[in-house]
Formats: structure tokens, sequence, C-alpha cells
């Protein structure tokens, strides 16, 4: 079982995307909780080069970004939102 913290700033953006989405999230949550970091059965899931910070698509639209703060024990998640303003799309 690993810790998931959301940021609050993740917290506030979930309240603005799609119902759809949100329960997305939310199945994204757990599964993060119950399998770790990589979520490789997640759509479009992947690293962002050269970092920590796994991502995934919820839907075409919208993403979520995590980062794997301790090895195997702390998973944090740092960004739900569109894939434009998307923290890979500035690399």
């Amino acid at each position: 079982m690993y810790n998931v913290k959301v940021k609050k700033s993740v917290q506030k953006a979930i309240r603005l995307i799609p119902k759809v989405e949100q329960m997305k999230f939310d199945l994204l949550t757990e599964d993060l909780k119950n399998f770790g970091p990589v979520q490789s059965r997640w759509p479009n899931y992947g690293m962002i080069v050269g970092t920590n910070t796994h991502h995934c698509h919820l839907s075409h639209k919208w993403v979520a970004c995590w980062l794997e703060t301790e090895k195997g024990i702390e998973v944090e998640v740092t960004y739900v939102g569109s894939r434009e303003d998307a923290p890979y799309a500035k690399h």
C-alpha cells in the first residue's frame, strides 16, 4: 500500500474538470495507492524524461501527473488539468 498525497492546488483543480474525469481521477488515486507510481494500464502512461514524474490521460483532453517522492512509499499528485497546460508539455 502506497501513501498518496494530493496537493491543495490539485484538489481545487479537480473540482473544475468534468465529473467523468473526476471519477477517473478517483480510480487513478486508488490504483496509485494499491499498485504504486507505475501505472502502465492507464492511457498514454509515461514518465517525463529525466525526472521522477509520471503522467497519464484521464481522457483525450485531461491528464494527471504525479511524483514519486519516496521510492516504494509515497506518491504525490502534482497536476490535474488540460493536456495543453501539463508539466510535460513544457519539456
